[in-house]
């Protein structure tokens, strides 16, 4: 890290954390203010549905208390782990990962209790004895909220894998996670273009050197799926001459076209690693696409339902155009498999069940 990067990490943390302090007294106030009015969101509510604000003020609540506390045990194992040298880094990787797991376990535990979530994953998440001989890594949809959470949770606590995450760099203005992710293996995507290829090369670097239980996670879509945004990415691949690639995308009605640069040089890395490469799809949350959405949506009705296939690392084709043609049929089976779900779970027999 530059001495530069280290200044600008300083003083965005002086900022953040006493935001976050200063954040949790509100949030408690708006909680007790709408449990004062939970009897008016009871008359309010239809169909056995209600009290909305008190769901989400709850979690809010529930949130930013569970963040201020990891970013004091963050800070607690930053200071164990003080002196440098490569034990001490590795102890400091090991504290985060049990951290980072311990806070998505509350996080998606409050979920179910408060916002009635469940998840159905169909092949089941093979356990923590059951590790892959090399990395892998994660391609998956990214659509609704909280499905990254999900995402990494099942990796991390389902399947006792240590995550790698390629995230956008705005999500650094979280303390906590700030914090926990700055002492793993990751790389934060920044606002702007990748012109120079930097954060590709940062993708590409963290593939080569996965080791088993590594899982690095990628969202080639780079943002949640909306309808607008599929629309908008078409009209790109128009005007940028990409008139093959807009025509398949056309047909995919529930993904958006994946951005190629970053996978294409995580699959590059994967191949040198011998990584296997998983792909992921889910619905279920995907329709919460909107503020007025998630306020009819909640409780959840539905469950969010999940797959995953694995491809191994020697069946990755080689070759920039091969590969983009591959990754593009992969994300179709992704677009394919979301379709037939969603046509299960309207069908008269699913809705009386």
């Amino acid at each position: 890290m530059s001495r530069a990067a280290g200044v600008r990490d300083v003083a965005r943390r002086c900022v953040t954390v006493p935001a976050l302090l200063a954040l949790i007294p509100l949030a408690l106030a708006l909680l007790l203010v709408t449990v004062a009015l939970a009897p008016l969101s009871l008359l309010a509510g239809r169909h056995g549905r209600g009290l909305q604000p008190q769901r989400l003020a709850l979690y809010a609540f529930v949130y930013l208390v569970a963040d201020l506390a990891g970013v004091c045990a963050a800070l607690v194992a930053r200071l164990r782990c003080l002196g440098g040298g490569p034990e001490r880094r590795e102890r400091l990787v090991a504290l985060n990962y049990r951290l980072l797991a311990r806070l998505l376990g509350c996080l998606v535990g409050c979920s179910r209790r408060i916002f009635a979530l469940s998840v159905e994953v169909d092949p089941p998440i093979p356990g923590p004895g059951v590790r892959p001989p090399d990395g892998m890594v994660v391609f998956a949809r990214h659509a609704g909220p909280g499905d990254s959470i999900l995402l990494v949770h099942g990796l991390v606590c389902g399947a006792g894998l240590r995550p790698q995450v390629v995230l956008k760099e705005f999500l650094r203005w979280d303390p906590c996670m700030d914090l926990v992710l700055s002492a793993l293996p990751h790389c934060f995507v920044p606002r702007h273009a990748d012109t120079d290829g930097r954060t590709s090369d940062a993708i590409g670097a963290l593939a080569a050197r996965l080791a088993p239980g590594d899982a690095l996670v990628v969202f080639p879509e780079g943002g949640n799926f909306t309808e607008r945004r599929r629309r908008r990415s078409i009209r790109w691949l128009v005007r940028t001459g990409q008139l093959r690639r807009a025509a398949r995308a056309r047909r995919q009605h529930h993904v958006l076209p994946p951005r190629m640069a970053g996978p294409l040089a995580a699959l590059t890395g994967a191949r040198d690693a011998g990584a296997a490469v998983v792909f992921v799809a889910h619905t279920g949350l995907d329709r919460i696409d909107s503020p007025s959405r998630l306020w009819s949506s909640i409780p959840l009705r539905e469950s969010v339902r999940a797959t995953w296939w694995s491809v191994p690392s020697r069946a990755i084709p080689r070759g920039r155009e091969a590969r983009e043609s591959w990754l593009t049929d992969q994300w179709s089976r992704v677009d394919a498999w979301i379709g037939h779900e969603r046509t299960e779970s309207a069908s008269p027999r699913a809705a009386s069940s």
